[in-house]
Formats: structure tokens, sequence, C-alpha cells
């Protein structure tokens, strides 16, 4: 018979990101955190590893991602979906329910970030019949738990967006930046069994942004790691970041603020909508040209596929670009005229392969 669910539980959770180049030591220190946080504080610590939990298919190397906006498109969506298992777990801890999956999420995601969970001891089987996706929520003490996200996090966007769950459930939250040198990561990376291309760092190199709290309110709960490796001085710096983020979880927006963080989102939504109803009708058009020249059956079904990967991958740089300048940049008329023309010739150049092909 599945457990009863210990309903009136409370636990201080806090989210802290583990971010920095690849190989400059992340994973290693995130055990090496966990350790510390379990023996120093009493507290549980909840490893989510980016790499273990995304498809491998899915990293690739940074020219490629640019160059081919479906496989972004594949990567973007299998980050999405994790923060969407997490805050329905966060979700389903506070109402004291069973955890069930995310609506509209891939089976895929869904496993791994399972069995990430039950590896740890959060989550039993709730049920017998395994079919069900329902899981009980297991915490054997009330101490506080901290859910460390390992990965490269190397836009500031990127963070934001843990950075509002936490605000959105009054967590704690917390930054943890490994600064480590280019050529440090890359010979920690060519002892790797799986390697990622060199390229790779050193385009990630050129584009990640290094927490500014000065600039960014937000990112005050911060620390940034100069050292090659983990040094004992790091680990109390890290123990009193951690303890300080969850004695002072984010609060929610106050009214006043909250107005303009309201006005600006609207604003953005709304021309966010508009963009996606562009280029739907763009999408639609290019399948129809592609019908009326032709195009083989099979060849259509794969185009209308890398089409709407475009499609996603063109949107959700709309709103990185609204994310990064926090205010509402994306104007009317102006916008819907340079978002059409973008897209469309993007479009154009995707079917142009396939009229090649005949």
């Amino acid at each position: 018979m599945a457990q009863k669910l210990q309903k009136g539980r409370v636990h201080q959770l806090g989210l802290c990101l583990l971010c920095g180049l690849p190989a400059a030591g992340k994973t290693t220190t995130g055990q090496a955190l966990s350790q510390s946080l379990r023996k120093h504080k009493g507290w549980q610590c909840v490893l989510l590893t980016y790499d273990d939990l995304i498809p491998m298919e899915a990293f690739t190397q940074m020219k490629e991602l640019e160059e081919q906006p479906s496989l972004m498109g594949s990567w973007r969506l299998y980050r999405h979906e994790l923060l969407l298992c997490l805050e329905h777990f966060l979700q389903a801890h506070i109402k004291g329910c069973h955890y069930s999956p995310p609506q509209n999420i891939t089976e895929t995601t869904w496993e791994r970030f399972v069995c990430c969970l039950k590896e740890q001891g959060l989550i039993s089987a709730g049920r017998e019949d395994s079919a069900s996706c329902q899981y009980l929520i297991d915490f054997t003490s009330p101490s506080p738990i901290y859910f460390v996200l390992d990965d490269n996090f190397y836009y500031r966007s990127m963070r934001y967006e843990v950075y509002q769950l936490a605000r959105q459930y009054t967590l704690g939250f917390c930054q943890l930046f490994l600064d480590c040198q280019v050529e440090v990561c890359l010979e920690r990376n060519s002892q790797r069994k799986q390697p990622l291309p060199e390229e790779t760092i050193h385009a990630m190199a050129q584009k990640i942004e290094c927490p500014n709290p000065e600039k960014y309110a937000w990112e005050h709960n911060s620390l940034i790691l100069k050292s090659v490796g983990y040094a004992l001085e790091d680990n109390l710096q890290m123990l009193d970041l951690l303890s300080a983020a969850l004695e002072n979880p984010v609060k929610p927006l106050e009214e006043n603020t909250e107005l303009k963080e309201m006005d600006r989102a609207i604003c953005a939504t709304s021309a966010l909508h508009q963009a996606d109803q562009a280029v739907r009708r763009i999408v639609s058009q290019t399948m129809k040209n592609a019908k009326d020249n032709n195009v083989a059956l099979h060849e259509l079904k794969s185009l209308a596929e890398e089409l709407n990967r475009l499609k996603l991958e063109f949107l959700e740089g709309l709103r990185h670009k609204s994310n990064e300048n926090n205010q509402c940049c994306l104007q009317n008329n102006t916008f819907n005229v340079n978002v059409t023309s973008s897209f469309s010739q993007e479009a154009d150049d995707v079917v142009k392969k396939y009229l090649n092909k005949k």
C-alpha cells in the first residue's frame, strides 16, 4: 500500500546556480558542496546536472547551433522542460500532493528528471501501476533542501529564469560562478570520455556573462570563484552564501514594482503574440509554396518539422532579447515588419534545400 502524503510539511527551499564554462569544475564543486552541506549544516542537497538530464544529441558545436536553429531549438526545449519539471515538483511539495508530469512534457525529459530525483531519495513510486506516472515525495527530515542546478548558464537571461522561479515561490536564490581560464577548461575537456569540440568552449567563453550585482540587483547573492580547484576557503564562502540566501528568500515584487513589471510583460507578450502569428502565417505560406512546387510527401513532413523548430528558435530569440533589455523593446509596426522580413528570409533558405533536391 502506498504511503499516505504527509501534509503540512514545511521545508526551507533554496535554488543555487552552479555556472561557468564547460570543464570549469562545476560537477566536482557540486559534489563537494553537497557533502559539505550534509556534513556541516545537516541540509539535503539535490544536484540537477544538465549534462546528465539533457540528451547528448542536443549538444553540439556552438557554430552548428548558430547555423542550424533546429538544433538550438531542441537544446532550449530541453532546458525549458527541466525548469517545468522542477517547478511542478515545487508545486507538488507545497500542496502536499503526488508528483506527476507537467502537461506536454517529452518522455525523455520526464524519465531522466524522475530518475534523478529517485536516485537522490526525493521521490518514490506512489502506486504499483507505474503507468500512472505518480510519485510520492519523500523527505525523511524537516531540514532545508537546496537544489543545485549545474549548467553553463552563460547568458544572464538563462539565470534570470531560475531567479523568477525562486521569486514566485519565495525561495532562497544564489549563484556560484566558476571563473576558470579557457586553457584550463580545454585541458580538462580533452581528458573527458566525450569531450566537447574546442570551438564550442571558445565560442562560449566569448558569450558568457559573469554575474554583475552592481548593475543587476537580483544577482547580489553571487560568488565568483577564481580558484582552479575546490579549496577550503571556497567551501566556507559557499556555505556562507547559501546560508544567507536561505535566510533571506527572494520576496515577491512590491506593488509599484510589480505593476511596472506587469506592464512590461504585457507589452512584450502582446508583441511576441503578434510575432507568433506572423511567423505562423509565413510557415503556412512556405508549406503551400513547397506543395505547389511538387515537393515529395516525405520531404514535406521533414520540411514542416524543420520550419516548426525554426519558428521556436526564432521566438525564443525574441524572448531572450526582451529579457536582456528588461523593457518593452518590441514595438508594433516596425517590429512586425522586421520580424516578417527576417523570418521570411530564414524560411526561404530552409525551403530552398528541399527545392534543390528535385
